[in-house]
Parts: structure tokens; C-alpha cells; sequence
């Protein structure tokens, strides 16, 4: 009994102490992460007026760098096709201009006039799609850094997330396959 007496006094005087482990001078100043960043409403239509100004100015102003060959490369690959089928469209015409007149047409001297013809319809129909091609990339990439102005300004967080889950069954040890919608608040 005396032992118990002894062990039960040791506990309470030990046990009655304060014990920091920090001193209490510091103290931790939460920073405020519900406040949101300042939506500039002009960021949008700056970077398209960018972009018209010089396709993939826009892209950079959204830094997004990467967007510029990929810009340069379609404009410039459409714009290429218009230039090499818009010459062709030309020599073809010439040559039979030059045959309509009584001249001699060394070039395509082997075509008949319905093969000229034909060929000038053909690069004439190819070159109007080139260019068609070209400015529908000139308003795409408009467009792309408009919207990307515009995206860049949402709250992306894991806070709501959708995603596809695989998951064992404790009976057969299948996998499983099935959606989760997660919300955090």
C-alpha cells in the first residue's frame, strides 16, 4: 500500500507541471486564402488585339509560349500552299492566253486548251482554299488567346474534382471501375 501511496504522490507532483515546447512569443499569422486574385476584365481583349496585331503576340502576353510555332507553322504552312498554287494558277493562265493569241507556248505545249483549262481551275480552286485556310488560322489564333485570357482567370483548385476511380471487390478481388465526384468544402 505504502508503494502506491509513493507512486501516486510521484505522479501528481510531476504531473501538475506546464510543459511548452514552443515559446509563446512567436506566434503564426495565417495568411488569407479565401481572397481571390484581382480579375483585370481587359486581360481578354488586349491579348485578341495582340494577336491581330501579330499573330502569337497574344499567346505571349498569355505566356503561354509554346502556342507560337504551333500559330506561325499553320499560318505559315497555308499561306506557303497559297503562294505555290497561285503560281501555278498563273502559268497555266498565261500559257493559254498565249495559245488564245496564235502564240507558241513552249511550257505546256503538250496540254490541249481543255487540259489548260481544266488546270487552271484546279490551282484557282486550291488557292481560294489556301487562303481560306490561312485566314480562317489568322481568326483561330485570335480566338485561342482570347479564350485563354479569359480562362486563365478561373479558380482551378482540387476542392472539386472529377476523376475516374479503379477500385478492388473485397468478394471476387475484380477490379471495379466507377466515377468519383469530390467536393471540399
Amino acid at each position: 500500500m505504502s508503494k502506491l501511496l509513493y507512486i501516486a504522490l510521484f505522479v501528481f507532483l510531476l504531473g501538475n507541471h506546464s510543459v511548452f515546447s514552443q515559446k509563446s512569443e512567436t506566434m503564426i499569422i495565417a495568411k488569407d486564402t479565401t481572397k481571390l486574385e484581382e480579375i483585370d476584365p481587359l486581360r481578354p481583349s488586349k491579348a485578341a488585339f495582340y494577336s491581330a496585331i501579330l499573330p502569337g503576340l497574344g499567346q505571349a502576353y498569355n505566356k503561354k509560349y509554346w502556342k507560337i510555332p504551333v500559330v506561325y507553322g499553320a499560318i505559315g504552312t497555308s499561306l506557303y500552299f497559297y503562294i505555290d498554287n497561285n503560281k501555278k494558277y498563273h502559268s497555266y493562265r498565261d500559257a493559254y492566253k498565249k495559245r488564245l493569241l496564235g502564240q507558241e507556248d513552249t511550257q505546256y505545249g503538250y496540254l490541249d486548251d481543255s487540259r489548260l483549262i481544266a488546270a487552271q481551275r484546279f490551282y484557282q480552286r486550291n488557292r481560294d482554299l489556301s487562303l481560306l485556310v490561312t485566314v480562317g488560322f489568322y481568326i483561330l489564333n485570335i480566338v485561342d488567346a482570347n479564350v485563354d485570357a479569359h480562362l486563365m482567370q478561373f479558380n482551378v483548385s482540387d476542392k472539386l474534382s472529377f476523376q475516374p476511380d479503379v477500385y478492388t471487390n473485397d468478394i471476387n478481388y475484380k477490379p471495379n471501375l466507377g466515377l468519383t465526384f469530390n467536393y471540399k468544402f
